[in-house]
């Protein structure tokens, strides 16, 4: 089974559906099926895709790298963990937190966080296709789930929300400026709720994913619902929204989730489908963002994010596709209105006319009108005067006769 899941995670949801605050462990109660938690055994690496993929294509992040590559800029993936081994990944992933077994979180038997770091920031390699979109950047690693759902049923562990509230206030304590959450909650929990909001307070860049269930009638996913995240839908290489993509209020914009390149644990690429990989190429733009206008505040990246999304159908405000399909290129490049146009100023009070003052005032303007005449009199005087002294002089001596030429 292990070898065979970067083949299987196109039908990966990896969505915690936890009720209550239900562990692992009582998962039986709810109605999919719990198995065994399966073993993370090291694999046989997956095959090199060479091929340049269609994302890169849309996106050409060489032209994205003449203003940012992410250099400076932590991205915290809070998910499967991220396989730090892995050549693409390895300058890349910084010690994070593994909040299943203990660790750094660099530890990802489901291939499906490093799949998720590799579109954010998979160093470019020589003879490889494949690279993230914001190549120089940081991933902080933050290991919660290694859930998927696989036949209709969900296989392996995860932990209860009061865990992802620790995943993300570690992701704020550990100087995250983005945090990507590729793995969704279908209960509001309050107490994640208040940890989402820590994040936007303290200028995190939040990325959600919206989900997958959109055949069993679009569940209200969270974090992507809460306010201040940034929840993206998925679309294909054919620019539509993949059929099970979510539809609702949630979706702020949509991203390439459809035949997915992306890395696997160890090694090598494998194709991936669904929101889950569309909120990183999200995540990717909000880093290039934040190291090109270090001082445009997290609800100022999102603004700009969404009015420079291409227009898709429905138009902005779609249920389907949000604001629109993302554009790293305009987002970085263009300079839409990013906040609210401030009001036009209030009118001055009319002032209180006195008349006494109102005749004193015109009696002042006469007086000085009158001097200044008096004034332009006395030196058009003077200058008659100085012209007269000098020419009758000269006209005597000559006895008032014209000047031999």
């Amino acid at each position: 089974m292990d070898r065979g899941l970067p083949l299987a995670v196109g039908a990966m949801l990896l969505a915690l559906l936890l009720t209550g605050g239900a562990s692992a462990a009582q998962a039986t109660r709810n109605p999919v099926r719990a198995l065994a938690a399966p073993v993370c055994a090291d694999a046989r690496p997956s095959p090199v895709i060479n091929a340049v993929p269609w994302t890169q294509e849309r996106y050409a992040p060489q032209r994205l790298a003449a203003f940012a590559d992410g250099r400076g800029v932590t991205v915290a993936v809070i998910d499967s963990g991220v396989d730090a081994r892995h050549p693409q990944l390895a300058p890349a992933v910084v010690p994070g937190r593994d909040l299943l077994d203990g660790g750094t979180g660099t530890v990802d038997c489901a291939s499906h966080g490093t799949a998720v770091a590799s579109i954010i920031a998979a160093r470019p390699v020589p003879g490889v296709g494949f690279r993230g979109l914001a190549p120089a950047a940081r991933v902080l690693p933050v290991r919660i789930s290694e859930q998927q759902v696989v036949d209709g049923g969900t296989v392996g562990r995860t932990v209860p929300p009061a865990a992802l509230v620790e995943a993300i206030r570690y992701a704020v304590s550990h100087g995250a400026h983005v945090i990507n959450i590729s793995v969704v909650l279908y209960q509001d929990h309050p107490e994640v709720r208040a940890a989402v909001r820590e994040a936007v307070d303290a200028d995190v860049v939040v990325v959600a994913a919206v989900g997958n269930l959109h055949d069993r009638g679009d569940p209200t996913p969270y974090p992507a619902a809460y306010p201040g995240v940034i929840g993206v839908g998925a679309i294909g290489p054919d620019g539509t929204r993949l059929p099970r993509s979510q539809v609702g209020s949630y979706v702020d914009i949509v991203a390439p989730g459809g035949q997915i390149t992306a890395a696997t644990r160890v090694a090598g690429h494998a194709t991936y489908e669904g929101t889950s990989f569309a909120a990183p190429f999200v995540a990717a733009t909000a880093a290039l963002l934040r190291q090109y206008r270090p001082d445009e505040p997290a609800d100022a990246v999102a603004r700009r994010i969404f009015a420079t999304a291409d227009p898709a159908p429905g138009g902005p405000g779609s249920t389907e596709y949000g604001h629109g399909v993302l554009n790293p290129y305009r987002a970085l490049t263009e300079r839409p209105a990013v906040g609210p146009e401030p009001d036009p100023p209030a009118p001055l009070p009319a002032e209180e006319v006195d008349p006494a003052a109102q005749a004193l005032s015109a009696q002042r303007t006469g007086d000085r009108r009158l001097a200044l005449r008096a004034a332009a009199a006395v030196g058009l005087g003077a200058l008659v005067t100085l012209a007269l002294a000098s020419v009758l002089p000269r006209g005597r001596r000559r006895r008032w006769r014209p000047e031999a030429p």
